[in-house]
């Protein structure tokens, strides 16, 4: 018995000795929506640590996706009838990243397997989670591309193939463009090494992305308090009104 446990360990050393983690770093890790707030980029950088030299066979490549808080959406399909568009049918998809982007070191197809994708929900196809849908709804699916294709446009999901750098299969980086609307939240940064389409590590971090300043307090007083908040916008378009009220009558008088 004992020696079949030796034998065990010798067989699983190596495996262990070769296995390769990621060492990684973040240009900012907290993101600060201000009123003149246009959008912001994220460098994520990182290195390879092993215990062994590197490993023969597929080279190293490496995925980076970063996803912002997830929520159910709510799709309507329209189709003209008598001559006016009108809402026939809808779907809640049950949840979908607020933003998501994709950048890898090599095509996606030969960075990872459809079934490491399926596992890891690593494609923007996947990270949409659409459980089920009325019968007698038609095409379902086509809900899901419709959120994924209104938000390609909005630039709030991208897959960015060839744009991050591996050097020497130890070193690599890239930078993940955020557009200026923001949702407020925490957004999961994954990274995965990958060799010839399998995935060998993985790490996952946190980026904190909050309103500051008036926007801050404008927010939260809209959640928190909003008949005040109401009251408050009620005053400051009347006020608003009777100023440029005053300022056009003596523009006129004068």
């Amino acid at each position: 018995m004992l020696r079949l446990i030796v034998l065990l360990s010798l067989i699983c050393l190596p495996a262990f000795a070769a296995e390769e983690q990621v060492v990684l770093g973040l240009s900012q890790d907290r993101v600060s929506i201000t009123a003149n707030f246009d959008g912001s980029e994220i460098l994520v950088f990182g290195a390879v640590k092993r215990e062994a030299p590197i490993p023969e066979g597929p080279p190293l490549e490496v995925v980076v996706a970063v996803a912002g808080p997830s929520e159910p959406v709510t799709v309507r399909r329209k189709e003209k009838r008598f001559g006016i568009w009108v809402n026939t049918d809808s779907l809640v998809v049950d949840l979908a990243p607020s933003f998501y982007a994709v950048a890898t070191s090599a095509p996606f197809s030969e960075v990872l397997t459809q079934t490491e994708d399926l596992r890891y929900k690593v494609s923007i196809e996947r990270a949409i989670r659409s459980v089920g849908a009325d019968m007698n709804i038609q095409g379902a699916q086509d809900f899901s591309e419709a959120v994924i294709r209104i938000r390609e446009d909005e630039g709030l999901y991208s897959i960015r193939e060839d744009t991050v750098a591996v050097d020497e299969q130890t070193l690599f980086r890239t930078s993940i463009e955020m557009p200026s609307d923001l949702t407020e939240g925490s957004y999961a940064a994954r990274i995965f090494l990958t060799r010839g389409g399998m995935v060998v590590s993985t790490f996952e971090t946190s980026i904190d992305v909050r309103k500051v300043g008036l926007e801050r307090f404008l927010y939260s007083m809209s959640r928190e308090q909003p008949i005040w908040y109401g009251l408050m916008s009620l005053a400051i378009a009347i006020a608003a009104g009777w100023g440029a009220s005053t300022a056009f009558r003596l523009l006129r008088e004068n």
